[in-house]
């Protein structure tokens, strides 16, 4: 009689650490999310104050490009004000269009180039793109595992009774962010 109880005791403490186990790793996953998308947003913020830098450099330069310039304030602007990765994503695909057309007219200004304040600012902006691809790959790597996890079983059945929530994928809207830019003069 003693040795069945203390299998049924076994059994019971292994189900429970286990699920102690799926819910502390759940736990983790959607901290990694939140400071995955933490990374993202510091990485934002240097070139939301990069940016209105660079359209005061270029500003003499680009005398007939007034209209590019203002895109890109006014697509700044948007992504300041957005707030959840949706939004986010989708003012980062207007934000990035918009300074690729601004690098890609800087090519037809030569003093623009020579112009060393000029292009330590987009040197500056290159970079944090790339800081910021790589923020998104990561984030969008840790949204997909946590979304997995809390989508297979058993994993499941802890983080329906417990309240965990798919995470949402930091992905491009813009269809225009996605086409190659078109520069004319």
């Amino acid at each position: 009689m003693v040795l069945p109880l203390i299998i049924l005791v076994v059994i019971v403490l292994v189900i429970v650490f286990a699920m102690f186990g799926m819910y502390n790793s759940l736990v983790s996953l959607r901290q990694q999310t939140q400071n995955a998308f933490a990374q993202i947003d510091v990485q934002l913020k240097r070139r939301y104050d990069l940016i209105p830098n660079l359209v005061e450099s270029v500003k003499g330069y680009m005398k007939y490009e007034g209209d590019t310039l203002e895109r890109v304030i006014q697509a700044r602007n948007n992504a300041v004000k957005a707030t959840t990765v949706g939004e986010k994503a989708a003012a980062e695909g207007q934000v990035s269009s918009a300074l690729a057309n601004v690098f890609a007219l800087s090519e037809a200004y030569p003093d623009l180039k020579a112009n060393e304040n000029v292009s330590s600012l987009m040197e500056e902006l290159k970079s944090t793109e790339n800081k910021i691809a790589f923020a998104r790959q990561y984030y969008n790597d840790i949204v997909t595992s946590y979304n997995t996890k809390i989508q297979t079983v058993p994993s499941s059945i802890i983080a329906n009774s417990f309240g965990f929530t798919p995470r949402e994928m930091f992905e491009l809207d813009d269809a225009a962010a996605r086409e190659p830019v078109k520069v004319q003069f």
